[in-house]
């Protein structure tokens, strides 16, 4: 069987840090869900800046890529995945413009929706199954996330609890088949019981398309931040200790865990309940917020470059999306010889 690696990851963080202070100091901030476990305020975060879009910052963050293995290496990939979270236009995807603007020409081009906080890990199983079944070799995958200087900087919604979380960027995997930073195995799960739990709303309860004055924020309420909560603490533990044993491995031989970062306490609960001491949890949060679906590649680019990822380490990558209507994990062997 053809063996599928992650060569390399790299990312990118727009404009400069945002203090929590332009949250919690803005006029009417309301403290109601600010205690919550949820919302809990990381100091700083990055905003996309104005007219800044989803292809300018995968372009950005593919730089160190070509930089790395070459121009015509990267302009030559066979498959290119892209995933936007927040769509630049309604109707159209990010990833042919992506290959436009990179001189890319794909056989395989596709714009993934779903997987939200965990889709590095949906695209890494989706480009494994194709460069294992066709004869194509190589695989770009991205994850830009534009939400939190688009949305959560609105002057209403800044007000709220769920504003202070989210941050901006993107972070971008390099795939190949070869044995260089095999990919061991992946599992994923789609949870049909918890679609629709995540809703965007606005207090006049118009629909997003709709015209008027609302702005559109996510649903939070407590009950669904309990629920959230609960589910999050037993997904991404379940679907990494399954994906362990089915390797043949244990929690405890996990060198790197590198999962998606919502807040301070899924992070520690995570790792309690798989036993991973801290300094092998590698934690963007308090420096990026809650970065989405771009939080995994580039909190693992973060640990490789400050020599938290030596060769031949095991990495798990794990996390889960929305309300939990998706959880996902993938190991590899890492090998960073690329850099």
């Amino acid at each position: 069987m053809t063996t599928v690696s992650l060569t390399d990851v790299a990312g990118y963080l727009p404009g400069d840090p945002v203090p929590a202070q332009f949250f919690t100091g803005h006029p009417g901030a309301e403290n109601r869900l600010r205690d919550s476990q949820m919302f809990k305020a990381p100091p700083l975060r990055h905003h996309v800046a104005s007219g800044e879009t989803n292809v300018d910052m995968v372009e950005r963050a593919v730089q160190p890529l070509i930089e790395r293995h070459g121009h015509d290496e990267i302009r030559g990939v066979d498959v290119l995945l892209v995933h936007s979270q927040l769509p630049d236009v309604p109707f159209v995807g990010a990833g042919t413009e992506v290959a436009r603007r990179l001189g890319l020409n794909p056989e395989w081009l596709v714009d993934v929706a779903n997987g939200g906080c965990a889709s590095f890990v949906h695209m890494l199983r989706l480009a494994r199954q194709i460069l294992t079944t066709t004869d194509a070799r190589t695989a770009l995958i991205c994850n830009a996330q534009s939400a939190a200087g688009r949305l959560f900087t609105q002057s209403k919604v800044r007000r709220l609890a769920q504003a202070a979380i989210p941050g901006d960027g993107c972070g971008v995997g390099f795939l190949t088949t070869s044995a260089a930073a095999p990919v061991l195995g992946v599992e994923t799960r789609h949870i049909g019981a918890y679609a629709g739990d995540m809703t965007m709303v606005r207090d006049d309860g118009r629909k997003y398309w709709e015209p008027g004055e609302g702005q559109l924020r996510i649903g939070f309420s407590e009950d669904g931040v309990a629920q959230v909560l609960d589910r999050g603490n037993r997904l991404v533990p379940e679907v990494v200790t399954d994906l362990c044993t089915r390797l043949g491995k244990t929690c405890t031989d996990i060198d790197v865990l590198v999962t998606n970062q919502p807040n301070r306490t899924f992070l520690r609960n995570w790792r309690d309940a798989l036993k991973v001491p801290p300094e092998r949890h590698p934690d963007t949060f308090d420096r990026c917020g809650n970065l989405f679906g771009a939080a995994m590649p580039i909190t693992l680019d973060h640990a490789v470059r400050s020599g938290r990822v030596q060769d031949g380490a095991l990495v798990m990558l794990g996390g889960f999306a929305h309300a939990g209507d998706f959880a996902g994990a993938a190991a590899v062997r890492w090998n960073g010889g690329g850099r």
